[in-house]
This record gives C-alpha cells, sequence and structure tokens, in this order.
C-alpha cells in the first residue's frame, strides 16, 4: 500500500529494462496489440519489503475484483505477475543474465508517465537521460480486468524517479567504458619543448633545441660545438 491506496505501490531502487517511457511501443511479435507506455522493472531478492507490498496489492485488486467485478467468483489466475529471474519465461526461455538475482515484473500504461530525476521532482527529464539499465523507484497501480472470458490482475505503470546512472542494457557501450582515461591522458601529456624552433622575427628561424642540423653550404665548415655552420 502507498498513500493509503491498497492497490498502489511505490518500489525500493529497481535496475529498468525493456524500457518505452517516452514513446509508447507496440510488441511486434502482437500484431495488433496497441502502442503503450511501459518498463520491465528488475527488483532485488533481498528488496523483500518492495516483493511484499507487490503481493499485498496484488490481492487487493483481486479481492476487490471479486466483490465488485466477478460477481463471487474466484478465477485462477493464468500468468503470474512476478517472475524469478534465475528461472525461465513463459516461453521457457531463460532470463538474460542481468535478471539474475532479481524478481521481474513489467508495468504498462496508455497514459505517458513522468519521469524525474531525484534531485529535482518538479522537472521531467529529457528522453537522453531515460535508457534501460538505469536505476529508478516507480509507483505501479494493480488492477483487475475481465475480458474475452478471461479475468485477471495487471500491473499499471504510474511514474519513475531516476535515482542513478547504470550501465545500458541496450546492447552498447557508454561513452564513459569506451573513453575512460583517455582525455585525462591527452590533458596530462608533457607539451614539447621546442625553445628556438619558432621564429624570433618573420623570416628568421633558428634552430636550437630541436635536434635539426642545418645542411653546410658547398665548401663551408661545420662548427663542432653549436653543429651549425661556421
Amino acid at each position: 500500500m502507498y498513500q493509503n491506496i491498497p492497490t498502489k505501490v511505490l518500489t525500493g531502487e529497481v535496475r529498468l529494462s525493456y524500457a518505452h517511457l517516452s514513446e509508447p511501443y507496440a510488441n511486434p511479435n502482437q500484431p495488433g496489440s496497441e502502442p503503450k507506455y511501459s518498463v520491465t522493472m528488475l527488483i532485488p531478492k533481498q528488496d523483500v519489503a518492495t516483493k511484499a507490498d507487490i503481493e499485498s496489492s496484488m490481492r487487493a485488486a483481486y479481492e476487490a475484483a471479486v466483490i465488485n467485478d466477478w460477481k463471487g467468483a474466484r478465477p485462477q489466475l493464468r500468468n503470474a505477475l512476478v517472475y524469478d529471474g534465475d528461472g525461465v519465461r513463459n516461453d521457457g526461455t531463460k532470463f538474460g543474465a542481468e535478471c539474475a538475482g532479481h524478481w521481474v515484473i513489467t508495468a504498462n500504461s496508455k497514459r505517458k508517465p513522468q519521469v524525474v530525476d531525484m534531485s529535482n521532482i518538479n522537472s521531467e527529464l529529457a528522453p537522453q537521460d531515460i535508457y534501460s539499465g538505469m536505476f529508478a523507484r516507480v509507483t505501479l497501480n494493480f488492477f483487475s480486468f475481465s475480458s474475452n472470458g478471461n479475468k485477471g490482475v495487471g500491473c499499471g505503470l504510474g511514474n519513475v524517479m531516476k535515482t542513478r546512472d547504470g550501465e545500458p542494457l541496450a546492447g552498447g557501450a557508454s561513452a564513459v567504458s569506451d573513453f575512460e582515461g583517455i582525455g585525462q591522458a591527452v590533458t596530462g601529456a608533457a607539451t614539447p619543448n621546442y625553445g628556438g624552433a619558432m621564429p624570433a622575427t618573420p623570416g628568421e628561424v633558428s634552430y636550437q633545441n630541436t635536434g635539426y642540423t642545418q645542411p653546410a653550404a658547398a665548401g663551408q665548415q661545420i662548427n663542432p660545438i653549436t653543429g651549425l655552420p661556421m
């Protein structure tokens, strides 16, 4: 329960995956599906409080539907909402490595969620600052549905508060991982000392400190001390 609403949850810090929070998204594997805003949350298994809150709010939505919408019927829920990231999906495939040690749940909404940073909850983040892999706290609202003979409980997406950055999960490397240490190395590099290599006056060149020896003209002798023509 959150804000005295039995079906509402504020998660602890979770990691976001498959984040479609700036533009609605329709699953290409489900032809005709309505585009929605959605995100998958990876909840650390150590966060037992968030897991308990989710289960409690799911039960509240279910019991309310039994009384108000399902006329006393108690259907068995066909699909789980919370999955074990160390297990397998409904199709039998394993979850990604990032899901290990986490509970996995997906929420969606027709309404665009507000995505803010914890340092300033009054201003929404730019789309480029929202990505799969970042960490956040999310509000969820569980609801009942009855469609085409199927009854169940769904997970609605509320709003998102970014808590910190994380390694992107979109398959590309971050700028930090690509360039870490390079800028500092360039900044700290020693500047060559060209000394008298620059002309003192236009048209006049001195070769001191450059390592360059001016070739002697025919018949000229070389000063053994300076290395320059005499």
